[in-house]
């Protein structure tokens, strides 16, 4: 196949770009050129920012038997491209979208199926993070809806929080750090919430796998581990891997906001626009196969451990103010 992949250089686009590389497709590159990519040799790059217009002039007369589009995030991104999927030169497109797009819904339940998706739309929050969360929510569903006809031969697909190495947020990486450091671990609210994640290159395998599909077109996926841990739960099985003591203060998010502190850098897993979806679909249309959770958080563990990252992630700054709040709340019991 010649695979166009726009944005995609960081975390799951580059598993996907490596895995149709080795697969032998013929791959094509669009991003900003502002990180270098190791496979360069063996795909075509083309460099620009599609905030400026530019990406329908470099690949006009170009033909594509798929596209992979990380970088949507508002109508703009996509509106200039309906034209030209309409007409197949990106061939099959597949928009990168997520499980917040649930999260806007007006009732939503959890987990979301694919068909809650429609329905009426909260209200933009009043809060700063609130407002924020909203309106990337609101931007891929907007996306989305550009190209939701069958006649667009676009699939979209609905990620939730993604876990692995080269995750850019450094998520899991963060909590490692926290159990290694040997000072008290923040329990958001005790950590009983169960939580629907998926792993990187699962992600990258469904989405090479579903390419071309003629089944897809029109449809949209969720894509998400069976597996529903707490934070508890994840947080005991890394301490164990790596064979620290779980030392986790369960706390309230009243107790942390007061303190100061970002829910989204203390615990992202805690956070409240973090999307829990139905999976049942993709396994039942593509045959989407997840690694076992406790596997794949394994792997990841194996990786930071085999080449710890020289800095800390962001965030990480104000650990000193979590463990002094963490041992205020053990002192007063």
């Amino acid at each position: 196949m010649k695979v166009l992949i726009l944005g995609g250089t960081r975390f799951v686009g580059h598993l996907l770009a490596w895995r149709l590389v080795a697969g032998g497709h013929r791959v094509t590159m669009f991003h900003r050129g502002t990180r270098v990519v190791p496979f360069a040799d063996r795909v075509e790059t083309l460099l620009g920012d599609r905030t400026t217009g530019v990406l329908p002039s470099l690949i006009k007369g170009r033909e594509f038997d798929a596209t992979v589009d990380f970088g949507a995030y508002v109508p703009g991104d996509v509106e200039p491209l309906v034209d030209t999927v309409a007409r197949a030169a990106l061939g099959h497109y597949v928009l990168i979208s997520t499980g917040q797009v649930y999260l806007l819904r007006e009732g939503c339940p959890r987990p979301a199926r694919e068909v809650d998706y429609d329905g009426p739309v909260m209200a933009r929050p009043e809060d700063e993070e609130g407002a924020g969360q909203w309106d990337y929510g609101f931007g891929k569903r907007m996306c989305e809806d550009l190209v939701s006809h069958e006649k667009s031969h676009a699939t979209r697909v609905r990620l939730p929080m993604i876990n692995g190495p080269r995750d850019p947020h450094r998520r899991l990486e963060g909590y490692l750090w926290r159990l290694l450091d040997g000072a008290e671990v923040l329990l958001p609210d005790g950590g009983e919430r169960p939580m629907r994640h998926v792993f990187s290159e699962d992600v990258a395998r469904a989405l090479a796998e579903m390419l071309c599909n003629e089944r897809t077109y029109g449809q949209a996926y969720n894509l998400a581990q069976d597996e529903t841990p707490t934070l508890r739960e994840v947080l005991e099985r890394m301490a164990w891997r790596v064979g620290a003591p779980a030392k986790l203060v369960p706390v309230s998010t009243a107790e942390i906001e007061a303190e100061g502190l970002s829910m989204r850098a203390v615990s992202p897993f805690s956070q409240r626009w973090m999307s829990f979806m139905d999976p049942t679909k993709a396994k039942s249309e593509l045959g989407f196969v997840h690694t076992p959770l406790w596997e794949y958080i394994d792997r990841a563990v194996t990786a930071f451990l085999g080449h710890p990252p020289s800095d800390r992630p962001e965030g990480y700054t104000e650990r000193r103010r979590e463990s002094e709040l963490a041992r205020r709340v053990v002192r007063h019991g």
